[in-house]
């Protein structure tokens, strides 16, 4: 972990420096005496830890935390014990050094830090990874068709039916209605076959969107469909049947 050390006592410093030089997990990258010097570096580079002292003259270490948008995290090191409970109301922190501080009692706390990295980067990708499922998901649910040269981003969920008319289809949505070059063959390779079913030579419908069955029909919105002999078995078996 790359890491600063702000403290406004050079003494102070080479004690964190040589704590953290016993230690293979640290990289020390900076150091700053003051607060004002360490906060234009933060809001220009990325580092995962801060060791930082509470008194400071001019500005608090608890002022240089407000002071950042998205503090890294950060371990405090003070002689005084009294800001103890005030220091873990913020997320940032992961623990609290009292001066002086031992090498076993500093490796506990670079441990804290790592662990607080580690769940904080696989939150971040499990929430990318989500992002990135849900993207494919609405990428794959969406079918785009060449009207007038245009391409139209059509919902796939959202259509109930598909007829063929001809060298055209007629597709069916609950917003609009849409004639498209094609044919019935080639949507349906491109329609999720879990959601749709051809139940005539003519016709592909959403299984979702059924109203009722009768004999030989189907009855979609307020369209009646036919449904062939041979395909009726199918519409029977992918039916959740009672």
């Amino acid at each position: 972990m790359n890491c600063i050390i702000i403290d406004d006592e050079a003494t102070a410093r080479a004690v964190v420096e040589h704590l953290c030089n016993g230690t293979k997990k640290i990289t020390i990258v900076e150091q700053f005496s003051n607060a004002i010097q360490a906060i234009k570096y933060l809001n220009s580079n990325d580092i995962d830890l801060i060791f930082l002292d509470i008194h400071m003259p001019e500005f608090t270490g608890f002022d240089l935390i407000q002071t950042l948008k998205k503090p890294p995290k950060v371990i405090l090191t003070t002689s005084d014990k009294d800001f103890a409970i005030e220091a873990f109301e913020y997320e940032c922190i992961v623990d609290y050094l009292v001066k002086p501080v031992t090498q076993e009692r500093f490796d506990k706390a670079i441990s804290k830090a790592e662990k607080f990295r580690f769940k904080a980067d696989t939150e971040q990708n499990s929430e990318a990874s989500k992002n990135m499922v849900k993207a494919k998901d609405n990428a794959e649910n969406q079918l785009y068709v060449n009207i007038d040269r245009r391409l139209i981003k059509i919902d796939m969920t959202s259509i109930y039916l598909v007829e063929a008319k001809g060298d055209y289809i007629l597709i069916k949505t609950d917003g609009k209605n849409y004639t498209v070059h094609s044919t019935l063959k080639k949507i349906e390779e491109k329609l999720p076959e879990e959601l749709f079913l051809k139940v005539h030579r003519s016709y592909i419908i959403n299984l979702q969107r059924i109203i009722d069955i009768e004999d030989n029909s189907v009855l979609i919105a307020k369209d009646v469909i036919p449904v062939s002999r041979s395909n009726r078995p199918e519409l029977m078996k992918r039916l959740n049947l009672l």
